[in-house]
């Protein structure tokens, strides 16, 4: 088994007596592509300056290729950063700019020129050379900003949200050109965002990150339906949480008693659960179904909750809906527009839930 390129160990970074990162351990693979995100003030930005060079921390250990860096700065590591501001140098033009981190490495005029062209052409503005920066479009900017980071070959490269202040549709296509630099030069990308779109468009692996600690670390996949605590299903995707005592519990099927109604879930392997536990469960909002009349026969679920319409909110072809059971527990489903249409929607108007017990999950804590 390969050796991981970077690895944080039991890793701590205090600012006077407050703790921005407190034990955090991962490893990152070489040639992955990481995001970590999280609320504000979580930490993610903090232990990519770490590993950056940029600040150092009090405890631990942070590795790249087996090798100690704690005390190694910025420019003494191969771990270039693209910042959310860009910060390109606006009295170099387009080429100068890449050509930058070539020349404080001491490459001559001509092979300097010759390099900051070939990636120019990869990012697909060579055209736009002779240009000051200033002359630019926000996602021109951003690819001059990747050449820059991308010319000198490093084998991890950073990136600190760099497309929070992209056009939407720009935001898309730059997801694009990163995903496929990425996969082309085999080069690991360690990319802090708060979007979930973001990471779970592009990253082989997320990691959650909240109050300076790892919540939870894997596929995207796996984190949106199988978050492991209250705190990750709150931030990750649309879901519905549900807390109450379990009445009845076997390896099939828990029963739980919540305020909003009585509820069933199947049990993953491994839920360790009994009767009289609190517990918390979550189901996302794309499994629960919307019901005009409560269902029966073929459309009767386990867990049916009435409740009446507060919002909703569009977006293209998908809905979702802020929905209320009589004891004030909100509950969201995401609806297909054109089959919402079939009803007619009154705040109200009593409207039921419903799911099915294999799509509910059990959360820790």
């Amino acid at each position: 088994m390969s050796k991981p390129l970077v690895e944080f160990d039991k890793v701590t970074k205090r600012f006077g007596d407050f703790t921005a990162v407190q034990d955090v351990s991962f490893e990152i693979k070489r040639g992955e592509f990481i995001a970590i995100m999280g609320p504000s003030g979580c930490g993610k930005t903090t232990s990519l300056r770490m590993l950056a060079g940029l600040d150092q921390p009090d405890d631990g250990e942070i590795r790249i290729n087996g090798q100690r860096v704690n005390e190694l700065k910025a420019n003494e590591r191969d771990t270039p950063l693209v910042w959310q501001s860009l910060a390109l140098f606006p009295f170099l033009n387009v080429r100068q700019n890449v050509e930058f981190g070539l020349k404080m490495r001491g490459m001559d005029a001509s092979s300097r020129r010759t390099k900051a062209e070939e990636w120019l052409g990869k990012m697909e503005i060579a055209e736009f050379a002779d240009r000051d920066i200033s002359q630019l479009s926000g996602g021109q900017r951003q690819r001059v900003a990747l050449a820059r980071a991308l010319v000198t070959e490093p084998e991890v490269l950073l990136l600190d949200e760099p497309l929070s202040a992209l056009d939407a549709h720009l935001v898309i296509r730059m997801q694009q050109v990163l995903t496929r630099l990425q996969r082309e030069l085999d080069i690991t990308f360690v990319y802090v965002t708060h979007s979930q779109s973001e990471a779970f468009a592009m990253a082989d692996r997320v990691i959650i990150m909240g109050q300076g600690e790892i919540a939870q670390m894997g596929a995207s996949k796996e984190i949106y339906r199988n978050p492991r605590t209250k705190f990750v299903a709150e931030f990750v995707g649309r879901n519905n949480i549900i807390s109450g005592k379990v009445s009845k519990a076997s390896k099939d099927m828990i029963e739980l008693d919540a305020p909003s109604g009585k509820f069933k879930l199947k049990p993953k392997k491994g839920t360790a659960v009994k009767k009289g536990d609190a517990i918390s469960f979550s189901v996302s909002a794309d499994f629960v179904h919307l019901h005009s009349e409560k269902p029966k026969g073929a459309n009767a679920r386990e867990n049916i909750v009435p409740v009446t319409l507060i919002s909703e909110e569009f977006i293209g072809s998908v809905v979702t809906l802020f929905l209320e059971s009589a004891d004030g527990t909100e509950f969201k489903t995401q609806v297909q527009e054109r089959e919402l249409n079939k009803i007619d929607l009154k705040s109200s108007q009593q409207l039921f839930l419903s799911w099915s017990a294999s799509r509910a999950h059990v959360l820790e804590g």
